[in-house]
C-alpha cells in the first residue's frame, strides 16, 4: 500500500508580491500560507470580488488585507499633501475590538511601504480622528456608527474608494447595522472591488452578496459554518446556581492558566466578574456598558497575561485573536447559533489545540438544538460531579482561611431531613417558657385604664366663648368659631332674625 504524502502548504514568496510586503509578512513570523489565504490571495490580486467562508483563527485578516495593499503600491506616494492621500481602501467591522486589531494587522504589513493607515470607532473622542481623517489616508478600517459620524461632518470623503471590506459581516446584520451600511455604500463608487470575510454565511449574507457584490467569487476551506477541529468542544450539564463553581473547579482540574468566560447579558458579565474576584482570580470584564478606553486596557491586560479571567460579551466573540488561549467557557448557551462558532474560535487559532466547555440547563434545550442544527453534529451532555461547596471554600482560602475542621463543622454533614427532625422533636419536648415577671417599676396610677371625668358644669373657655353653650348642644366643639355670612363682609345688614337671636 502506498502511503499518500501531504502536501506542503504555499509559501508567501510564491506570490507576486512587493518586497516591501513580503518583508513585512516575514516579520510576523509568517512563512507559509493558510488555506484561506492560498486560495483568496490570487483571486483578490486579480480584481475579483469574493465571499470568503473559514473558520475563525485561520488569517481572514492578512487573506484581505495583503493583496489589497499590494493592489494600493500604485498610489503610494511620500507627499505631505493630504489630497494625495485619499481614502482608497475601506474596511468596516462590527465591533471596536475587531477593528482595532484590524488596523494593528494592516499597519504590520505596511509599515514598510508609504500608504497610511487609520482606524475610527465609537466611545472615544472624534478630534484625534478628524486630525488623522483631514491629514490624509489610504486605509481606512471603522465601524459604520462612527464612520457616518464623520462622513455627516465631512471629516470622511469616500468618492475615491476602490475597494470595500465587510469583515464578519453577519455580525453587522444581526446587531442591526444594514440600514448604516446601506447608507456608507451609497457614498461609494459605483465601480469598486467588494470582498466580504466571514466565519459562518447565513441567508441574510447571501441577499446582501447579491445585492453590492459583482459575480463574487465564492471560496470555502471548510463546511460553512464548521468548528476548526482542533478544538476540544464539551458540554456540561448542571443547574443554574452550580455554573460557577464547575467553572472552578475545571479550571483547577485542566489547569487552565487563562480563559475567557462568555454571558449573555452586561449586567451578568459585570456581576460574574466580582465573584471570579472574590475567588482568588485576576478577572477583568469586557461588555458594551465599560467606556472604550476600559475595554481597550481590559484586553491588552488579558494579552499580556496579567489577567486570569476575562468575563466577556459577545462582543469579544468576533475576530479578537489572543495567541495560545487555552480555553473558552460558555457560562451562557448563546442565543445565536452563529455566535457559538464565533466564541470557541477564540482558542485553537492558527493550529493551535484548545478546550471549550458549554454549561447546560434544561432552559437551554432549544438553543443546543440550534448549534446541532448549524454545525450538523449531536451534541453529548456529560454530568459534571462537583466537590463539596464547603471543601471548595477551604481549599481557595475563605472567610475561614486554612483553620482545621471543627466538631460542630461536622454536623453540616448530616442529612438536612436528620437534622430538621432532630430539631422538631427537642422544640416540642421542650418546656413551655415561662412568661416575663412584672417589673419593681410597676406604677398602679399610670397602668390604671382611663376613665372620664363627669364635670358638672362646661370648662371656662365655653363659658367666656359666646355660644359655646349653643355649640356643644349642637355637638361641636366650642373651638370651632361659626361662619360669618358672607354679606357681612359688604356691610350689609344682619337678619332680623339673626340680631333678636343674639340680643
Amino acid at each position: 500500500m502506498t502511503e499518500t504524502t501531504p502536501t506542503p502548504s504555499p509559501r508567501f514568496d510564491t506570490l507576486p508580491l512587493d518586497p516591501k510586503l513580503l518583508r513585512a509578512v516575514a516579520d510576523q513570523g509568517y512563512a507559509t500560507m493558510t488555506p484561506i489565504q492560498a486560495k483568496a490571495i490570487p483571486i483578490v490580486l486579480e480584481g475579483r470580488d469574493v465571499m470568503g467562508a473559514a473558520q475563525t483563527g485561520t488569517g481572514k485578516t492578512a487573506a484581505f488585507s495583503i493583496p489589497l495593499l499590494q493592489r494600493m503600491l500604485k498610489h503610494e506616494n511620500a507627499s505631505m499633501s493630504p489630497a494625495r492621500h485619499p481614502v482608497r481602501a475601506l474596511v468596516l467591522a462590527p465591533t471596536r475590538e475587531l477593528a482595532d486589531q484590524v488596523a494593528n494587522n494592516v499597519k504590520a504589513y505596511a509599515k514598510h511601504t508609504q500608504l497610511r493607515v487609520a482606524c475610527v470607532f465609537g466611545g472615544v473622542d472624534m478630534k484625534p480622528q478628524t486630525l488623522q481623517l483631514k491629514g490624509g489616508v489610504e486605509v481606512l478600517i471603522a465601524t459604520p456608527g462612527r464612520l457616518l459620524d464623520h462622513i455627516e461632518a465631512k471629516n470622511a470623503v469616500l468618492n475615491h474608494v476602490e475597494y470595500v471590506v465587510l469583515d464578519e459581516a453577519d455580525r453587522m446584520l444581526d446587531i442591526g447595522f444594514l440600514p448604516d451600511l446601506q447608507r456608507i455604500l451609497s457614498y461609494l463608487p459605483k465601480t469598486r472591488q467588494t470582498l466580504l470575510f466571514s466565519a459562518t454565511f447565513s441567508p441574510e449574507i447571501k441577499r446582501l452578496a447579491s445585492s453590492y457584490l459583482q459575480e463574487p467569487e465564492l471560496v470555502e476551506v471548510a463546511r460553512p459554518n464548521a468548528t476548526a477541529s482542533t478544538v476540544e468542544q464539551r458540554f456540561f450539564s448542571v443547574g443554574d446556581d452550580d455554573k460557577r463553581a464547575a467553572v472552578l473547579q475545571l479550571i483547577r482540574q485542566r489547569a487552565i492558566t487563562q480563559s475567557i468566560v462568555f454571558v449573555n447579558s452586561k449586567l451578568g458579565a459585570a456581576r460574574l466578574a466580582r465573584t471570579f474576584e472574590r475567588d482568588g482570580l485576576k478577572t477583568a470584564a469586557l461588555h458594551g456598558d465599560k467606556s472604550q478606553d476600559e475595554r481597550l486596557k481590559s484586553l491588552e491586560a488579558f494579552k499580556r497575561g496579567e489577567v486570569e479571567l476575562l468575563v466577556a460579551t459577545d462582543v469579544a466573540a468576533r475576530g479578537l485573536d489572543i495567541a495560545d488561549l487555552p480555553a473558552v467557557f460558555n457560562f451562557d448557551v448563546p442565543f445565536n447559533a452563529e455566535d457559538y462558532v464565533h466564541r470557541i474560535g477564540r482558542t485553537g487559532r492558527a493550529g493551535a489545540s484548545g478546550l471549550a466547555f458549554t454549561l447546560v440547563t434544561k432552559a437551554d434545550a432549544r438553543l443546543m438544538g440550534e448549534i446541532e442544527k448549524l454545525i450538523k453534529r449531536k451534541l453529548e451532555l456529560e454530568p459534571i460531579e462537583l466537590e463539596d461547596s464547603r471543601a471548595r471554600r477551604f481549599d481557595r482560602g475563605g472567610d475561614r482561611g486554612d483553620r482545621p475542621e471543627r466538631s460542630d463543622d461536622r454536623r453540616d454533614e448530616r442529612p438536612r431531613r436528620e437534622r430538621e427532625d432532630r430539631r422538631d422533636e427537642a422544640y416540642a419536648s421542650s418546656p413551655p417558657a415561662p412568661r416575663p415577671q412584672r417589673g419593681a417599676s410597676y406604677d398602679p396610677l399610670f397602668d390604671k385604664p382611663y376613665e372620664a371625668s363627669e364635670r358638672a358644669e362646661p370648662p371656662s373657655w365655653e363659658k367666656s366663648h359666646p355660644g359655646g353653650a349653643a355649640q356643644a348642644a349642637r355637638g361641636l366643639s366650642s373651638n370651632i368659631k361659626p361662619k360669618k355670612k358672607l354679606a357681612a363682609l359688604f356691610g350689609a345688614k344682619k337678619p332680623a332674625v339673626a340680631a333678636s337671636s343674639e340680643s
